[in-house]
């Protein structure tokens, strides 16, 4: 454990501060960031929707990529706020149906997996 001093609003706490590694941080503490991707399934296909309207920002895949769930597919700008759009599953990416730049509308499908 290590000891810090603090000065906040011109007053200063003496903490005490050890580090954790991410695992043991609850879930309630993380940050909302990254967004769940609305995705539906059939069979073995996923197609991942837009869960807001926005900006797409970048493209993180390329058509054939195999994917990991929990992977950055793209990321979408919505409300000056920077969303990653992750993967809801393993997978390979079958199709890229936005571009970088693009404003997109929420619901369109952006991925095919």
């Amino acid at each position: 454990m290590k000891t810090y001093e603090i000065t906040l609003n011109d007053k200063t706490y003496i903490v005490k501060a050890r580090e954790i590694d991410s695992a043991e941080i609850p879930k309630r503490a993380m940050p909302s960031t990254p967004v769940s991707a609305t995705a539906s399934t059939s069979g073995q296909g996923c197609k991942v929707t837009a869960p807001v309207a926005g900006l797409v920002l970048d493209i993180k895949v390329s058509i054939g990529m195999p994917v990991k769930k929990g992977q950055i597919l793209c990321i979408l700008e919505a409300m000056k706020m920077e969303n990653e759009i992750i993967a809801p599953q393993d997978g390979t990416v079958t199709a890229i149906h936005v571009s970088k730049n693009q404003q997109i509308e929420s619901g369109i499908v952006m991925i095919e997996m």
